[in-house]
């Protein structure tokens, strides 16, 4: 039998619930808690290579930093939104996907979720195995190239997920502490670096250049959105789950939206300013070393630090979003044996893409690319329901057999299901899967087009989902007995 996340000192709080929805007696979470919990998951460096990548597109200084608040703000106000959702049915978010997919229908969103929170936490670890592998250098002398000391590297590694897995299998109430503190310690770091670089670095040799055209900052806006809001929009209610139902719509949206907003807004300005003052940023294998080598030792050493502690607390709360969505997928096992095997998998693929892997930036900027169009038409679908759903059966969201409400058609949702094919198909049709110049894995016929050469693939699909299931929906005679149960 689950439960509520036990009382006690923080170290016992571990949660036992897996994917039931949470009882609204038990729900007693605040919107300030949430900020704390994104604020603290996006101090990670890896906002550095998505503000290298809107210097290298041919934005100037202002016109990423804009481009930043555009797309980390508007793209978060999504997450939001989707969190509202979690107050009403107190249930992960793949979890109430199966009101709109069917309990069948949504396992192709549920394992596209989970091949994207796998995806993120690779990047996390082989990134924070570079972090920890720079300081040890700096501290001890060693080397800091992961092929050079593979050994180490995977010691690295094997530290990075040991603490993962520490706070991402105790639960919830341990994820709330430990997201609150770091945002204080890790954040004043990073705030020092910051007031370093801006005290220090040459302004004038790139405070005037050109501008880019309106075309880049379009793109620019649609990568930022792509690779921060986007990532997590399927994790929203995850959280929100145990917040009380007298929390209101706004004070959700606001925590999300601002929360992960600020410190994007000050990593990625980071990255865009170190590009702007040296460009060979860009285009290097390791991120953590490259911008190490443009800060003196005693900076390095709180950047570092920092770095290391910003991507375990995005790497805590994107395995715990997994570990739910596997159990929603139908892999009956418990939570924290979820968290487990999530963990396993991530550490095989950052070792073989640390030990292996001759770039970063593009396969990086082209992974999220990719995710970000299923995921958008997803967010689409799953945002045009909550207009016509306020309420969730509890119930029915654990019923897989023929007798669920969320049964529909052979356990699918054929006007979800169809908008979401469509939506995907439509958007890769606009999309451009680039590594390099020289190196492109896929490429729609209308990339070319307006839409296409400006990175919007992910808005016209995330806008087709959504409208196409809204008529399906009211076409269907599904839609009446939704419509009923919400007015319940």
């Amino acid at each position: 039998m689950s439960t509520a996340p036990k009382e006690g000192t923080i170290l016992s709080r571990v949660e036992q619930r897996g994917i039931e929805p949470v009882p609204e007696d038990q729900r007693n979470g605040s919107p300030g808690q949430l900020f704390w919990v994104w604020f603290a998951a996006n101090i990670s460096i890896l906002g550095i290579p998505l503000g290298a990548t809107l210097i290298a597109q041919g934005l100037n200084l202002w016109q990423a930093v804009l481009a930043t608040i555009i797309g980390a703000f508007g793209s978060f106000a999504l997450v939001g939104i989707i969190s509202i959702a979690g107050r009403r049915g107190g249930a992960p978010t793949l979890t109430l996907s199966r009101a709109i997919f069917g309990v069948r229908g949504n396992a192709g969103p549920t394992l596209v979720a989970l091949l994207s929170r796998l995806g993120w936490e690779t990047v996390n670890t082989m990134t924070g195995a570079f972090a920890l592998l720079s300081l040890i250098a700096i501290i001890f002398g060693t080397s800091a190239d992961a092929k050079r000391s593979p050994f180490l590297t995977f010691v690295c590694i094997a530290i990075f997920v040991a603490l993962t897995v520490v706070v991402s299998a105790a639960g919830h109430a341990f994820i709330l502490t430990v997201q609150k503190w770091a945002t204080w310690i890790f954040g004043a770091l990073t705030l020092l670096v910051a007031i370093y670089l801006a005290t220090t670095v040459d302004w004038s040799s790139f405070i005037g250049n050109a501008p880019g055209s309106a075309s880049a900052f379009l793109i620019g806006v649609g990568t930022i959105a792509a690779g921060t809001g986007i990532g997590w929009v399927n994790s929203g209610a995850d959280m929100a789950r145990y917040q009380k139902t007298s929390v209101k719509s706004g004070s959700l949206i606001l925590t999300a939206a601002a929360g992960a907003g600020i410190p994007l807004v000050v990593v990625i300005g980071l990255g865009s300013v170190l590009t702007a003052g040296n460009s060979t940023i860009a285009s290097a294998a390791d991120p953590v070393a490259a911008v190490r080598s443009a800060l003196p030792a005693w900076v390095s050493i709180p950047y570092l630090i920092a770095a290391f502690a910003g991507l375990l607390m995005s790497n805590n709360l994107s395995v715990y979003s997994a570990g739910l969505t596997t159990i929603t997928l139908g892999i009956r096992i418990p939570r924290v044996y979820a968290v487990v095997v999530d963990v396993v998998v991530t550490t095989c693929g950052a070792l073989y893409f640390t030990l292996g892997s001759d770039g970063f930036y593009g396969p990086f900027v082209t992974f999220i690319s990719l995710l970000a169009v299923p995921l958008s038409t997803w967010a689409g679908i799953f945002l045009s329901d909550m207009i016509f759903r306020k309420r969730y059966d509890s119930d029915g969201l654990l019923n897989l057999r023929a007798d669920s409400p969320y049964w529909y058609w052979h356990g699918i949702n054929l006007p979800a299901i169809v908008s979401w094919l469509v939506g995907i198909v439509v958007g890769f049709l606009f999309v451009t899967a680039q590594v390099s110049k020289n190196e492109v894995w896929f490429s729609g016929p209308l990339a070319g087009s307006f839409l296409g050469r400006n990175g919007l693939a992910w808005l016209v699909s995330l806008l087709l989902g959504g409208i196409l299931y809204a008529i399906l929906h009211l076409l269907s005679k599904d839609s009446v007995a939704v419509r009923s149960s919400s007015n319940d």
